[in-house]
């Protein structure tokens, strides 16, 4: 699939990574239809981006009113990348000088509710105009950490989820000519990292075997190659440099 004209959502394009798709694939000639659960992120991203072919949108991916409503109104979708998500770390149980403490049920939930049921919702909404149209790709944002990770209970389930329903789609949607593939993305340099303290940041990039952090263009290109590559379809991508958790 050429890029160039095709619409294009990118979910929690407000900042960081799906900021960075968003930006790189309206440059690629694409239209893009960019969303946040921020109505300022949102603006911050139509002024610096009011001359190019992108289109705005307020929208909760956990709330599928909303997300409805959303797709409801575009006319057409050629691909979705799902990049929404939050984290919410902690350690399942830790118990120190005596005292007991336990991941929340409403962490656990609350990630789960952005990182799977929101990546569910909006995959579904996008393939079913797929579906009754030309088709299209989907385009999951899952993680390393989907092997499992320290501290990371919620958001590793809810990423090996995220990876299951890409492979589960991938075989159900072919037949309308969706293809749908993830990107599991290492430790990359987004504004949240950059302001980890630098011990703990060169304590991460150790762990690195490239001894650096991923660059978020790196994960946006890797986006336009599976749009452009029409045989792939039920993969998930590993960019992370090497690191394997």
């Amino acid at each position: 699939m050429h890029i160039k004209n095709k619409h294009c959502v990118v979910t929690g394009a407000g900042r960081g990574l799906g900021k960075q798709i968003a930006i790189d694939l309206a440059k690629q000639g694409a239209v893009v239809h960019a969303c946040d659960i921020s109505d300022e992120a949102m603006q911050n991203l139509k002024d610096d981006n009011s001359n190019s072919s992108m289109t705005f949108h307020v929208c909760n991916v956990t709330d599928e009113d909303s997300v409805k409503t959303m797709f409801a109104g575009l006319a057409k979708i050629d691909v979705l990348v799902n990049n929404a998500g939050i984290t919410r770390d902690g350690l399942f149980v830790k118990v120190k000088d005596g005292t007991t403490t336990t991941m929340s049920l409403e962490d656990f939930q609350s990630v789960l509710n952005v990182n799977l049921a929101g990546v569910f919702i909006c995959a579904r909404e996008a393939a079913t105009k797929m579906a009754e149209g030309d088709g299209g790709v989907i385009i999951n944002i899952s993680s390393v950490s989907r092997a499992g990770n320290f501290g990371q209970t919620n958001y590793s389930a809810a990423k090996a989820g995220v990876d299951a329903m890409t492979v589960t789609w991938s075989k159900e949607l072919a037949k309308y000519k969706i293809r749908c593939a993830a990107i599991a993305p290492g430790y990359i340099n987004t504004e949240m990292v950059a302001a980890i303290k630098p011990e703990a940041l060169d304590r991460i990039t150790s762990q690195v075997p490239l001894k650096r952090l991923g660059e978020m263009h790196e994960i946006s290109r890797t986006v336009s190659f599976i749009i452009e590559n029409d045989f792939i379809n039920g993969k998930i991508l590993e960019i992370d440099g090497g690191l394997r958790i």
